[in-house]
This record gives structure tokens, C-alpha cells and sequence, in this order.
């Protein structure tokens, strides 16, 4: 286990990344597209970003277990109905979309670089450690998930 699996909230960790975004916005390149498209961009990719992340609420609702991802030893079932027939991970898909959405309304390179921190960060000490966990509450029933759902999409 490293120092920082499960230790500071996705959300927090997303609204770092987007502060940092808007940190390094003007110092890369800039690039330009009309502004109708860009709010249609960043609109569609916002809505989806916000149902992935509505959608995985939702169903830990539904199977009324923890949503807590500080602490994934709480899960009482394995969620894997719904979106999570999609992605096992539809709330971080969700964040990564609002990021995407986020780095095209700043109309700068250098911002995307945010998105793949989130994807790298999430993905080493938050997604990895849940799955040893959720691999150690559920077994072969989450191994035989995992095989037939991806991670992200």
C-alpha cells in the first residue's frame, strides 16, 4: 500500500487538477475555435460528464451501499448494474469528462495535460488500491467483472 491510496477524495483531487488547469491556461499555446462550437463541445461534453457521474450515484444508491472511495472495505455489493455495465469506474469517467470539458472552455494546450495527471493519479491511488480491495470482498464474482468490463470505457 503507498502513502497515498485512498487518502484524498476524487473530488478533491478533480478540482485541484481543474485549478491547475486554469494555473497554466496562459502559458502555453492558445488555440481558436468558433464560439459556438466551443460552448457545444464543452456543453455535450459536460452533460456527459455530469450523467456518468448522476448514473454511478445513483446505482450505489440503488444497491444501498458505501459510496465513500476513502474507504472501499465498506462495500456491502458489488455494484455492477447500469452504468457500471458501461465502466466499472463511472464516476472517475465522469470527472475526467468535466476536465475535458474544462481544458476545451480554456482554449489552451497546455491544460490537457491536467486530464492525463487525473487519469494517472486516479488510476494508481484511488482505481488500483479499490480493486485489491473490491478483488479481496468479492473474489471470483469481481474478478469475472472485471473481465468483462473495462476500467474507464
Amino acid at each position: 500500500m503507498h502513502a497515498l491510496d485512498h487518502k484524498v477524495p476524487p473530488p478533491v483531487v478533480g478540482a485541484l487538477v481543474a485549478a491547475g488547469m486554469w494555473g497554466v491556461s496562459a502559458l502555453g499555446p492558445q488555440f481558436s475555435m468558433p464560439d459556438a462550437a466551443r460552448v457545444a463541445v464543452v456543453a455535450i461534453l459536460a452533460a456527459a460528464g455530469i450523467a456518468f457521474d448522476l448514473m454511478g450515484l445513483v446505482a450505489f444508491r440503488a444497491s444501498r451501499t458505501s459510496i465513500n472511495p476513502l474507504k472501499p472495505e465498506r462495500a456491502s455489493v458489488l455494484v455492477t448494474g447500469g452504468v457500471y455495465r458501461i465502466t466499472r469506474n463511472p464516476m472517475y469517467v465522469g470527472m475526467a469528462l468535466l476536465l475535458l470539458a474544462w481544458a476545451v472552455h480554456l482554449s489552451s494546450l497546455l491544460p490537457f495535460t491536467g486530464l492525463v495527471v487525473y487519469l494517472v493519479y486516479i488510476t494508481r491511488f484511488q482505481i488500483q488500491p479499490e480493486e485489491r480491495v473490491l478483488a479481496g470482498l468479492f473474489g471470483e464474482r469481481y474478478a469475472a467483472y472485471a473481465a468483462r468490463v473495462r476500467r474507464w470505457l
